[in-house]
Parts: structure tokens; sequence; C-alpha cells
């Protein structure tokens, strides 16, 4: 059994690789996936997600939050492992340190999600939000973009912003921070928020025709990151929807508002990996993405890691 820390999945993974994977994967049978929690989302909590790819892998990955951590400035609030089986005889194969992990799938998640819905000559990326996700974000979106010339990057602190804004320079990428929002969202072409907004950010008034909006921060009904007007002018697509309806206020509230029907959310990764609903039908269309996440991104992932790890062994 393999030992697989963060650094060696650093080492093996590259976008081009995994986003690749990981639309493979979608053209498969459908991953389940199964989650468990202990504890409260507010103090203390472990969960379990699980994944099985019938008569390949089976995966969980368990990890804690400890919000508390924080405050100490020593460890992160989130902490995790996963552990990858044989899908055929059940051999444990190996257990990775799962943060970064966490990180590639996230990132390659809404990617995808861009190689499918943005448009191909799409030059401005804004990035709402400058928390640890947002580097990758932009690394994702420039894999399957990398036409992008120009990123923009607000944060409700500014100095996170630019301090963002400073390191993406240090990667090469031509960067500024913005303290105005609604005039930055209508001058992107690409708009990738990762926020724990309960209140929209992106507003649809605000949105241009062309622009794809990527949503990845909200995870629980009550978190949100765009309103209702940028749900009603846009063309839905979802990771899973199983993922998307079981719990994510970017999917939740506009239905429950009644300025959708679930039938607006045309398709998933599954539908438009292999085809059976088109994505974006002109340059003028609205996309708006919904970036839920789930277990089987973390099994695909570790897949995909696994078989690098491959090889190298043979």
């Amino acid at each position: 059994m393999h030992i697989v820390d963060d650094s060696e999945v650093n080492r093996v993974l590259s976008f081009p690789v995994l986003i690749e994977a990981i639309e493979a994967a979608h053209r498969r049978p459908k991953i389940a996936v199964h989650d468990g929690y202990l504890g409260d989302d507010k103090g203390q909590q472990l969960v379990t997600r699980s994944a099985v790819d019938a008569g390949r892998f089976m995966m969980t990955k368990l990890y804690t939050s400890f919000p508390g951590n924080l405050a100490h400035g020593k460890l992160p609030a989130v902490q995790a492992v996963c552990v990858l089986f044989d899908g055929n005889d059940g051999r444990p194969l190996a257990v990775m340190d799962a943060a970064e992990i966490t990180h590639w799938k996230t990132a390659a998640d809404s990617a995808l999600g861009a190689k499918h819905l943005a448009r191909p000559d799409a030059e401005t990326l804004l990035v709402v939000g400058a928390g640890e996700m947002a580097r990758w974000l932009v690394r994702g979106h420039r894999t399957v973009r990398p036409q992008l010339k120009r990123v923009r990057v607000w944060n409700r602190t500014v100095e996170r912003a630019q301090e963002l804004a400073t390191l993406l320079e240090g990667d090469g990428i031509a960067t500024e921070a913005v303290t105005d929002l609604d005039a930055a969202t209508r001058e992107a072409d690409i708009i990738t928020t990762c926020t724990r907004s309960r209140e929209p950010l992106v507003k649809g008034a605000n949105l241009r025709p062309g622009t794809h909006l990527d949503l990845v921060g909200g995870f629980t009904p009550e978190t949100r990151e765009s309103d209702d007007e940028a749900a009603r002018r846009s063309r839905i697509f979802v990771d899973r929807r199983e993922s998307a309806f079981d719990g994510v206020g970017d999917i939740l509230q506009p239905i429950a508002s009644g300025a959708i029907k679930e039938t607006d959310v045309l398709g998933d990764h599954y539908d438009l990996a292999s085809g059976t609903v088109a994505g974006r039908l002109s340059d003028s269309d609205i996309t708006f993405f919904k970036n839920a996440g789930g277990g089987h991104l973390d099994l695909m992932t570790c897949e995909t890691v696994f078989a690098q790890l491959g090889k190298e062994l043979r």
C-alpha cells in the first residue's frame, strides 16, 4: 500500500492530465456516492465521503473540520486523507493526503465546466474571493482558456485581493485588484467565485452577453454567490445533478423564489461530456455553472494520481 503525501500529489498531477481524466470518467457509468457527518459544522466535525467506481476503484475521504484552529494560526480548519481501494478485490491501494487532492479536484471541476461553456475568445477573468482556492481556480481556467490575458481580483478585504494579485503577478499573470465589483462584473468574460457569502455578490443585471459564471463557494442552502437575475438570464449547468439539488443555495434559492424551475438546470458534466446536452449555443449566451463538488470527484482525482504513480513504477 502506498502512502502519498501532498508533495507527491503535486509532483505527478497537472491540470491538462486531470481535466482530461475527469472528463473521461464522466463518459463512464455514474459513480455512486455517500456522505456521513458526525459533530457540528460550526464546531468539531468528522465527515466521511465515500465513492465507488464499479469494477475500478473505491474510495473514502475522511476529513475533520475544526474552525477554532484558525484562531491559533498553527493548523488549518480542515484536514483530510483519502483511502483508495481496488474495485475488483477490495485491496487497500493507497492512503493520500487530501488537502491538495481537494484543491486539484475543485479547480479541475470548474475548469471542465469552462471548457464546455466559456467562450473560446474569453480574455478577462474576474476572481471573486481571495482565499486559498482562488489561485488554483485561476490555474484551472487558464488551462482550458490559455488566451486569457488579464485577471482581476475582488475581495471584501482589499488587502487580501492585493496579496493574491501580487502572487499571480509572480506567476507571470497580468493581474490587478479591484474594489468595484459591479464594474468588474460588467467587464468580465469569465467570473469565478469562491466565498462563503450568504448574500448574492454577482448581480445578473451586470452580466454582459457571452459571460461564463463559475460558482464554487456556496455549499449550503443558505449560502449563495449570485442573484436570481443571474440564474434567470443564463443557461444553467451543474457538475452533478444530485449534488446540486442536495443543498446549494445558488440552485435551490432561485427555484424557491420562482425565478427558475428545476427543468431550467439543463445538464451536468455527464451530459456535457457525453454530448447529450448542448452547452453554449451562441457567443451571446450567458452560461452559469455550479461547482457543487462531491466524493466522485475526489475518487476521480485519486484514480488519476494512482495512475500517474503507476506509470513511474512500470
